[in-house]
């Protein structure tokens, strides 16, 4: 076994007669590197030839913290320990079994280059004994000879349970009736000693043990208790090979011995074994940063087909490696959900990140933000809404876009492929996570971005990526997840100060408008309850500034204020109540013509009207059009909802007929009023009114330029409030 590290400057003579058969070309100082990862046969050294990842490395080229990678290309003159020996073995196996599942799960990838691998035969010898050798023809093995394993089941079971009449006759006394003896304890065939049964039995214990470990998938076939648990990690620890050496000589044909040479070199990792090799055998891939990039996405990302168009693959030409969507920050709730966008970084221990890979996390986030406006502002009528939204229509403010990089690491002195906590990277005169802004108050802003550097255990990702069990992946994927949430959050904690708050009375449009300077990038609406805004303000040493305290003390004229938020939690706010109204706001009063009129208005959250000039029309004045609120009535009560603000369209008959309208359009043109939500709290909710002082009004405002009565008219509240019951 030879092994080489990933992008190491080696010395072209040092290397020349290790990489014969594949191509590397010197540089001018008569260096080698190699860009590939992974494994190949060297026929002109009979010998196999590993090419391992450069995080082995550490800051300083050193692996395991004191041998030069020059020293490892001969490991058993190297002067490694046991330990050491032993986990280059099984690092092998596991970038093997990583690569594998790569090409499988990305068959049009063209980064890697495959050449079958030679199996068990009786060739030339091979001269090493790898663990991904061993591993590779046990399975083989068990592919390759199915009909022998079944003829060696079928004799190993034969004769049990047969009586035995000889030792019955001799041994037994029978009891006679009509004339028949009737042996009560009759004799049985023994069980003898089956040394082919026990060779079996450890052998699928091996492939068990295999299945478990490095999550290959292997038959087997048989129902004998396996070894397992503490009993098989004693076989692992000496007692395998002792117990193969005192059965070695009850076997005689080939088949048997080619089995136990098997299972024997598994446990002494010191046999040779025999092969078959005709041609060159390899499995290389170029670039394992791709690989790398593969692994984390599937481990934490949601696939392309789980995003919208355009998210991960730009416009721009820009790929962006992690995406998905998750719970946001802000919200107390699982879901009012924002993206979170990670890049992944393959480089050797204690690497550093460049400026250009935290600018174009930055362009990522614009360009999502913006292409989630644009899938908002292109939905038509009847379209599915999409599960994001990240700009907030009445406050203007943008959802916190959290970005991460994740970096491969390997703790030094601990080569444990059970660590599976991702950790925050320690950086230099910066805080971790970091928030990047224009304005410190401005947490809401498109310009604010969050970035946190992550390290994440590389044996760790690499054995639960190359084990392929989607239970395992979705299990961690869930945990790193939550984690990344968590710690963002209590950075944002500490950072800012958060303030829901709840309207008295006020319209938030209006209020916005006329505080937007005061209050752009500052305030959103991330809960369920649209009334509910929160203000963040940067307060890192939690006291107020003066300018601060002053914005808190204007809201609090008109908003009920949570001043003692704990961001996660739900705010304590008390209910809304005593929606006022300015006796300038207009509101638009209506009719509904039958049950299945108000079906359709309530199922479609729509309000239609006449357009035009000709009976019963509406016509699109500066009054319908800045009406906030609607008050239907018919024969069966009167129902009060919000209006969508700059929802009023002009619908043909043909659009109208396609939403399902209960009647047959005959008229050209439609008003067309988009409602918001029902207004269940508040002045306006608790009154009554009284339908003939309605009709009243509807005769008073509603009468068109011919004296005809109009479907619908748009009254300033005062006039509305003359018709209460």
């Amino acid at each position: 076994m030879k092994i080489l590290i990933e992008e190491y400057q080696y010395d072209a003579a040092l290397v020349r007669d290790v990489l014969y058969g594949i191509d590397a070309l010197q540089n001018v100082e008569g260096k080698v590197s190699l860009s590939y990862v992974g494994y190949f046969y060297n026929p002109k050294l009979n010998d196999t030839v590993f090419i391992l990842p450069k995080v082995l490395m550490d800051e300083s080229g050193k692996v395991f913290g004191n041998k030069t990678p020059e020293s490892l290309i001969h490991p058993h003159t190297s002067g490694l320990n046991n330990q050491e020996r032993a986990f280059l073995y099984e690092f092998a196996v596991w970038i093997y079994r990583a690569v594998d599942v790569y090409q499988h799960s990305h068959p049009e990838s063209d980064i890697v280059y495959h050449r079958k691998l030679s199996q068990v035969g009786r060739g030339m010898r091979k001269r090493t004994n790898t663990l991904l050798d061993i591993l590779l023809s046990l399975i083989q093995f068990n592919k390759d000879n199915r009909s022998y394993i079944t003829f060696v089941l079928k004799n190993i079971h034969s004769g049990y349970n047969k009586i035995n009449w000889t030792r019955t006759i001799s041994h037994s006394q029978a009891i006679v009736q009509d004339d028949s003896p009737i042996y009560l304890n009759p004799v049985n065939k023994k069980r003898k000693v089956n040394f082919d049964e026990e060779l079996l039995i450890i052998y699928y214990s091996i492939l068990n043990y295999i299945s478990d470990t490095y999550g290959f998938h292997v038959d087997i076939m048989m129902g004998f208790p396996l070894i397992k648990g503490a009993q098989f990690e004693n076989y692992l620890n000496g007692r395998g090979v002792v117990r193969l050496r005192q059965i070695k000589y009850k076997y005689f044909s080939d088949k048997s011995l080619e089995l136990w040479n098997l299972c024997y070199a598994f446990f002494a990792h010191s046999t040779e074994i025999t092969t078959s090799t005709e041609l060159k055998e390899y499995l290389l891939v170029k670039n394992f940063y791709v690989v790398f990039e593969a692994i984390i996405d599937e481990l934490i990302g949601d696939s392309k087909d789980e995003l919208p168009p355009d998210f991960k693959e730009q416009k721009d030409g820009k790929l962006v490696d992690h995406l998905y969507t998750y719970p946001g920050l802000i919200e107390a709730d699982e879901e009012q959900r924002t993206y979170y966008i990670g890049d992944s970084k393959y480089y050797k221990i204690g690497g550093q990140l460049g400026d250009t890979s935290i600018y174009k996390q930055y362009t990522y986030a614009r360009n999502i933000v913006q292409y989630n406006i644009d899938l908002w502002m292109d939905l038509k009528e009847g379209d599915k809404k999409p599960d994001v939204r990240l700009r907030d229509d009445v406050t203007e403010g943008y959802n916190v876009i959290p970005n991460f990089f994740i970096s491969a690491a390997m703790e030094k002195d601990d080569y444990s492929y059970n660590h599976r906590e991702i950790k925050l990277t320690k950086v230099s005169g910066k805080r971790n996570p970091e928030i990047k802004f224009q304005f410190k108050d401005r947490l809401f802003d498109r310009d604010t971005m969050l970035l946190s550097r992550y390290n994440v255990n590389f044996l760790f990702v690499v054995s639960l990526y190359a084990r392929n069990r989607q239970s395992e992946k979705a299990e961690w994927k869930n945990e790193v997840r939550k984690q990344f949430r968590e710690r963002i959050r209590q950075v944002l904690a500490e950072e800012y100060s958060f303030f829901p708050m709840r309207s008295r009375g006020v319209v938030l449009d209006d209020y916005m408008t006329e505080h937007f300077r005061q209050l752009n990038g500052k305030v959103f609406t991330p809960f369920q309850d649209r009334e509910i805004l929160t203000l963040a303000l940067h307060t890192p040493n939690k006291v107020l500034t003066q300018e601060q305290a002053g914005l808190i003390e204007m809201m609090k004229a008109d908003f009920d204020i949570d001043e003692h938020y704990k961001l996660g939690d739900e705010p304590q706010l008390p209910p809304a109540t005593n929606l006022q109204f300015s006796t300038n706001d207009y509101v638009l009063v209506g009719y509904y013509k039958d049950e299945d009129h108000l079906k359709w208005i309530l199922e479609k959250h729509l309000y239609n009207v006449r357009a035009g000039k000709d009976r019963g029309t509406l016509d699109l004045t500066p009054s319908v059009c800045a009406a906030r609120y609607f008050l239907l009535y018919g024969k069966d009560g009167v129902c009060k909802f919000r209006l969508k603000p700059g929802g009023v369209h002009v619908w043909s008959k043909d659009e109208l007929a396609k939403s399902g309208y209960p009647t047959n359009p005959r008229h050209d043109y439609y008003l067309v009023f988009s409602i918001e939500e029902s207004i269940t709290s508040g002045d306006f909710a608790k009154m009554s009114f009284d339908r003939e002082k309605l009709k009243a009004l509807l005769n008073k405002f509603g009468k068109d330029h011919a004296g005809h009565d109009k479907g619908a008219v748009a009254v300033p509240f005062s006039e509305l409030v003359s018709c209460k019951a």
